[in-house]
């Protein structure tokens, strides 16, 4: 057995003070294992010149993405005030954030420093600290999230230094950019091979989209090449965060935190202008991609952000019609990558093939719901799917769980440990049922 990573006496605590009320022995092991994993096994620290570094692998990729790492430590923002080295641990991971921004704020994934990557011959601009160059939105937005929620779990302000102001600057100038105003902004991409979601249409540049004040993102969570620019979860996720980068810059700088305040504006008034569609059986829903002219995708993967999870983000509100009946329409056939076999449900994505079923999307499933018996069935697909590992997956066949992607993803697990917390301080009753 290796060696753990990283040891967190109070994520240990909140272990076994949760683990005591659940009665299913397979979801006090899942939980025990799962919540836990980011720490145990994807989480290099490291004190530099007197300063905290963090690089966090996503699992069985040795490379740090944005969206992954910001996710994959969220929960443990819980325990920082009763743990100063997870704490120290976190500030490390938003300075390293910080640090990747400034080297390249399209690039999804990085390495740890300058090294070879199998992408390196992608057409765009691949310097040597990138594992990867997918322009994705959510990028920016997840780093923004986990330092906003920092900022409000500590009362440290050390990382939120000139370095990280300059970052956040530069996000914030890169959405701007993609709203593509006056031109396509400066970033395109192609790679060479045979998986059309690995590449971008019209030489790079993606499908052509009509400046209307949302921001374009050439890929989707997933790492799949967006159909129409203006990936609406996205979006959505954009809006929350400058809200919240414009409370942290206040003090700091006010004229950057009014600029991010008008861009949230700008955005928010863009989606209700273009992002609701209207569907035959649903009704108002949100589309998954639009593009300015009319058109739009209607669909939901279940890589995070994406419509389910704009609750969960604090995006939209978890009561607003227009996300139930979104929800309602992911949660059904009338979305093509939902998908049902003799015991499962749930949404899958375009990454994996159907009909593979990603446990994320029944965790989310059961984070935006406020059903018992909704919840409850999640939990039991959850613990019923692990093929006798006892982690989560990327993703599994609807009708053969043995069968599935990636053993080892740490974000997934971390977000079953979120989910069965979440449970224990609003429904703990539900945790109680032996079956």
């Amino acid at each position: 057995m290796q060696p753990k990573k990283f040891h967190s006496p109070a994520v240990n605590d909140h272990i076994e003070s949760i683990s005591q009320h659940i009665s299913n022995p397979a979801l006090e092991r899942l939980f025990r294992q799962c919540y836990p994993n980011t720490l145990d096994t994807t989480v290099a620290f490291q004190m530099v010149d007197g300063l905290p570094d963090t690089f966090v692998i996503t699992g069985d990729i040795h490379a740090m993405w944005l969206r992954d790492s910001a996710a994959q430590v969220w929960p443990y923002l819980a325990h920082i005030r009763a743990d100063p080295e997870l704490a120290t641990m976190i500030a490390g991971l938003i300075r390293r954030h910080s640090a990747c921004i400034l080297i390249d704020p399209y690039a999804n994934a990085f390495n740890d420093g300058p090294a070879h990557s199998q992408w390196q011959s992608d057409n765009t601009i691949m310097l040597p600290e990138l594992h990867e160059r997918k322009w994705e939105l959510d990028s920016l937005c997840y780093a923004i999230r986990l330092a906003h929620g920092y900022w409000q779990g500590s009362s440290d302000r050390r990382p939120f230094d000139a370095q990280w102001l300059a970052a956040m600057k530069l996000a914030v100038a890169t959405m701007k950019a993609q709203q593509r105003k006056e031109n396509r902004g400066p970033y395109s991409f192609t790679r060479s091979g045979s998986w059309q979601a690995d590449t971008l249409a019209c030489d790079g540049w993606g499908n052509p989209a009509r400046p209307v004040g949302l921001i374009a993102s050439m890929f989707r969570p997933s790492d799949d090449a967006t159909v129409l620019p203006f990936f609406v979860p996205s979006n959505f996720f954009a809006v929350i965060s400058l809200r919240q980068l414009a409370s942290m810059v206040l003090d700091l700088d006010s004229a950057f935190a009014t600029e991010c305040t008008a861009l949230a504006n700008e955005v928010a008034a863009a989606l209700q202008a273009h992002a609701i569609v209207q569907h035959p059986k649903h009704g108002a829903i949100y589309a998954y991609e639009v593009d300015g002219y009319g058109s739009a995708l209607l669909m939901d993967d279940a890589n995070i952000p994406n419509l389910l999870s704009l609750p969960y983000l604090g995006a939209v509100a978890q009561n607003e019609e227009v996300y139930q009946n979104t929800r309602r329409f992911a949660l059904s056939f009338d979305n093509p990558w939902f998908f049902k076999g003799g015991q499962f449900e749930g949404n899958g994505s375009p990454h994996t093939l159907a009909p593979m079923i990603w446990p994320m999307s029944i965790i989310m499933r059961a984070m935006s719901s406020d059903q018992d018996d909704e919840i409850s069935l999640c939990l039991h697909m959850l613990k019923s799917s692990h093929a006798e590992t006892y982690f989560m997956h990327e993703s599994f066949n609807a009708n053969q769980p043995q069968q599935f992607t990636r053993s080892w993803f740490a974000w997934a697990n971390t977000l079953l440990g979120e989910l069965i917390s979440k449970i224990a301080q609003e429904r703990p009753h539900l945790l109680s049922a032996k079956e």
